[in-house]
């Protein structure tokens, strides 16, 4: 067994954009289990931009990580050694270790994960967390019907990608925003939408309203900002809108009514719009229906995914500043360890 373990801890709370002096990495003893408890081995790390908020100390719906924390993530883990009846070494699982490479459990909240139904880093992507908040998210609260216009922003990432794909699985037309060329043309030619949009063309109000000669009638939010602003005249008498992130946002320091706030709430009323903020932990009832219909249709090669990997864990801060700015192209992922040791 290893002797030495690393784990990221928060060493400030950013103002604005995090900046690598805000995390620390530590060294310390690898953890020894006692009774009724696994010792845990990182091999995937997840990195969400939801952990931006984590990182703040404001009202949230989740506790703050706190200064000197290791940094709060989900994980795929292998059980090195356990004393708990329900694990045996050698189990790989889904966990919430954080960002570090070794991790005790008491068992509660891990999962088991086969391996031989997917590649076990799909646990936090799309057969995870992120697929399930696309899953849900349009089907419970967008509810896209046969022929109806759904636009996703961030869609080449692992939520806004998998929304699209299952708007097309239900029959209706899929309109992506993503940022660049390269981003754009792999969510029209591999992922099979409709049209995309680079949210970076300074003629992006009209190029959206051109994709969307019928109007948008389900819009998945995940950024916010000047896409909305976009998005916001094209919204259809009815249209559903489910909030799942805000990432243009994640970095304000104060929180202040846009100058259209009055706008928007005179189209929520006048048209009817149905707008909804959601945690995917909302939907728990409906895992197993996610799992039977997901994992279906990766298999027959209806929903594709795409993984954007960086080695070790001390690479994880800079991948996570990354994110924020959109530097990945797809599933943002740390390779923490091998699958096996």
């Amino acid at each position: 067994m290893p002797q030495s373990a690393s784990r990221i801890v928060l060493a400030s709370r950013p103002v604005g954009e995090p900046k690598a002096s805000d995390f620390r990495i530590e060294q310390a003893d690898v953890p020894v289990p006692g009774a009724g408890e696994v010792l845990l081995r990182t091999i995937w790390l997840s990195l969400d931009p939801y952990m931006r908020g984590r990182m703040s100390d404001g009202p949230s719906y989740a506790q703050p990580v706190p200064i000197g924390g290791v940094m709060e993530g989900g994980t795929v883990s292998e059980v090195i050694a356990s004393n708990n009846p329900a694990f045996a070494k050698g189990d790989i699982v889904l966990s919430r270790a954080g960002w570090q490479t070794h991790a005790i459990s008491d068992g509660k909240g891990l999962v088991k994960i086969d391996p031989t139904i997917a590649p076990i880093s799909t646990a936090v992507g799309v057969l995870g967390m992120p697929g399930m908040t696309a899953y849900t998210g349009l089907l419970d609260i967008g509810k896209p019907q046969a022929g109806e216009t759904v636009v996703v922003a961030a869609a080449s990432g692992a939520v806004g990608s998998a929304v699209g794909q299952i708007a097309k699985i239900k029959g209706a037309r899929a309109v992506g925003i993503a940022g660049g060329k390269d981003k754009c043309a792999y969510v029209k030619n591999e992922l099979g939408f409709d049209d995309c949009v680079d949210h970076r063309d300074p003629d992006l109000a009209a190029k959206l309203k051109a994709a969307c000669p019928k109007g948008i009638d389900v819009y998945f939010e995940n950024v916010g900002g000047a896409v909305f602003e976009a998005v916001f005249p094209l919204l259809n008498a009815f249209a559903r809108i489910p909030v799942c992130g805000l990432i243009a946002h994640y970095n304000d320091t104060e929180a202040k009514a846009p100058k259209w706030a009055p706008a928007l709430m005179r189209n929520v009323l006048t048209k009817r719009l149905t707008i909804r903020g959601f945690i995917v932990s909302d939907f728990a009832a409906r895992h197993a229906d996610f799992l039977r219909d997901m994992s279906g249709w990766v298999r027959e090669g209806k929903v594709k995914h795409r993984e954007f990997i960086t080695e070790g864990l001390d690479s994880a801060p800079g991948a996570f500043m990354g994110l924020l700015k959109g530097a990945n192209f797809g599933k943002q992922l740390v390779r923490v360890g091998p699958d096996r040791v």
